[in-house]
């Protein structure tokens, strides 16, 4: 499937920096990412899943649950843009989620478990929709989006956070052996 990338009008200025790190084809990456993102969170070492790199930041886990919350929302915006729901739809306080979410008692295992079938569902969201289905907009958080930029503010904002992990997270000894 071949879904475009979305216009500038198509979402709002502050989703750029996620659609940016799309490579190629939006649909292309959601399927990639269904298998690159489970075995990610598996490789890492138990005992770095509680790690955060600096005071008031998200543990590990709690970015990975942060990734899973995100998608369903915006899955579910696709959802209700998609079939035509001319409902202004909220933003959400994603801090609130993270700080609700007792990532602690989880595994990076259950995480990714969980992450495959939240991305089952959102594949299967996506994947029958008509070309004037993926340019229809709806209002999320005050801004117009489309669903086809939901699709690519998805697999983006997951791209982020594989930077994030990286950058912040898994830096030096700790990512040479396990996340290359």
């Amino acid at each position: 499937m071949n879904v475009n990338r979305p216009g500038t009008d198509e979402y709002a200025s502050y989703y750029e920096r996620y659609i940016a790190l799309v490579p190629g084809n939006g649909w292309d990456t959601l399927v990639a990412q269904t298998k690159t993102f489970p075995a990610y969170l598996r490789n890492i070492p138990d005992h770095l899943a509680d790690y955060k790199y600096a005071e008031g930041k998200w543990t590990v886990k709690q970015v990975a649950g942060h990734i899973i919350d995100t998608e369903r929302i915006m899955a579910y915006r696709a959802l209700r843009i998609a079939r035509n729901d001319a409902t202004e739809l909220p933003g959400f306080d994603e801090n609130s989620y993270a700080e609700n979410a007792r990532m602690d008692k989880r595994t990076l295992d259950d995480l990714a478990g969980e992450f495959e079938i939240v991305r089952k569902a959102s594949m299967l969201t996506f994947q029958y929709l008509e070309d004037d289905e993926w340019r229809r907009k709806g209002i999320a958080s005050g801004n117009p989006v489309s669903v086809r930029a939901l699709l690519y503010i998805i697999t983006g904002h997951l791209q982020h956070h594989l930077a994030v992990y990286g950058e912040r997270y898994f830096l030096g000894e700790r990512s040479s052996r396990f996340l290359l």
